[in-house]
């Protein structure tokens, strides 16, 4: 479960980076998942993502932290289906009108957080 957590935290750092050098790339990236099918797909992602945590998370560096991040992200992708597409969408709007900036803030945020994820779950 570890690799799978390991590859999962790149991935979001990945996105952090096209997010800090290309927020609009991103943007077009997210509403591609602005579909039903995509808000499942979103959630599974999160719940495989939280539950590779969890397990992994006695064999990483920081075994609380990694446990509480993964109970975290879990429960986000249980509860996404019941927020629901139209919030969602509000949110995205929302995120979009405090221009490229912020996203690009966001991105940096994503980019270190997946790096340092990576980093506490590498066996």
């Amino acid at each position: 479960m570890a690799l799978v957590a390991v590859v999962l935290s790149l991935c979001v750092a990945a996105l952090g980076a096209l997010g800090l050098l290309a927020p609009q790339r991103l943007v077009r990236i997210v509403r591609s998942f602005e579909t039903p099918v995509g808000l499942y797909a979103t959630a599974a992602v999160r719940l495989v993502f939280g539950a590779a945590l969890v397990f992994a998370a006695s064999g990483s560096r920081a075994p609380l932290t990694i446990w509480i991040l993964g109970m975290v992200i879990f429960i986000a992708g249980l509860i996404l289906p019941v927020v629901g597409l139209e919030r969602l969408r509000r949110l995205m709007d929302w995120w979009l009108a405090r221009g490229p900036v912020f996203a690009r803030v966001w991105g940096a945020v994503a980019l270190v957080f997946g790096l340092l994820l990576a980093y506490a779950v590498a066996p």
